[in-house]
């Protein structure tokens, strides 16, 4: 129940009308008997600063960022874990008693959750796509101590600053989506994240694949597809490489982890339940 004491946390992002994270986060919440409730704010690019510095005086406990504003929420941290400084994304930030903000990234450990169970040491991977998404994954894959990790881009100029921020932590290498090689990279890798947003829901036609359905035609039947895009479930991506015989992972286990990762931090390290999240959001999807 809501009363004139109830604390509350929010989504802060440009556009967030279509996110799931309140109906998880509220779902864990009421499960933990918590006098918190969790909203989405939406927020303009130029109305960031006045948005976040003023939740500061309210009645906030914490906030996760979400597009565009992962970046530019470094000005209003006065304290940034080290691997949100890595990655140069931050995800999650908390009030401190000083009314400060820190910072922190639980996507990685999101992205590594369903992961984890499988067997990747030294194995090779391909990350699709060079935005900020790919920041994250190249780290948690890093983490799970894959032995090379090869990106296949359009941009130019962002594969370049990867493969630079990267490169003296793992065996890594960036190509175009034109480039002749990516048939043999494609069929020799036991692992392909799509960190693009191709065939997210209302977004692209169905039959849209990453970087095009030609190049697909190399994939493995014993490579694992892992798919960041939660809405449709199965993606067009995954279905296409499902029918190929692939092990695919859809984005939900990884949107569940990275919340109740959120939520464990600003309850300072309470256990939150990934199954009572799991099924409040099942009817949605």
């Amino acid at each position: 129940m809501i009363t004139s004491k109830t604390s509350f946390l929010a989504l802060i992002g440009n556009p967030v009308s279509h996110s799931l994270s309140p109906i998880i986060q509220n779902a864990a919440i009421q499960y933990l008997n918590l006098d918190l409730i969790y909203i989405a704010i939406p927020c303009k690019n130029e109305d960031l600063e006045i948005v976040i510095n003023s939740l500061k005086k309210m009645n906030c406990k914490g906030l996760n960022i979400t597009i565009p504003f992962k970046q530019k929420v470094f000005d209003y941290c006065s304290e940034i874990c080290p691997v949100a400084k890595k990655v140069k994304a931050i995800n999650t930030l908390k009030l401190g008693e000083n009314k400060d903000w820190s910072g922190t990234n639980t996507d990685i450990e999101g992205f590594i959750y369903p992961l984890k169970k499988l067997d990747l040491v030294e194995k090779t991977s391909i990350v699709l796509g060079s935005g900020g998404a790919a920041r994250s994954v190249i780290q948690g894959l890093i983490n799970l101590k894959l032995s090379k990790i090869t990106i296949i881009s359009r941009n130019a100029e962002s594969l370049n600053e990867l493969i630079t921020n990267f490169e003296n932590d793992i065996k890594i290498k960036g190509v175009m989506n034109t480039d002749t090689k990516t048939d043999n990279l494609i069929r020799e890798a036991d692992l392909i994240v799509n960190t693009t947003p191709v065939g997210m829901s209302k977004t692209n036609n169905d039959n849209e694949l990453p970087f095009g359905q030609s190049i697909w035609n190399a994939i493995n039947s014993k490579t694992i597809v892992y798919d960041l895009i939660y809405n449709p479930s199965p993606t067009p991506f995954l279905k296409f490489c499902d029918k190929k015989g692939c092990m695919t992972i859809d984005g939900l286990q990884m949107l569940i982890a990275q919340g109740a990762k959120s939520l464990s931090f600003w309850t300072n390290g309470l256990e939150v339940p990934f199954e009572v999240m799991h099924e409040a959001i099942k009817k949605y999807l």
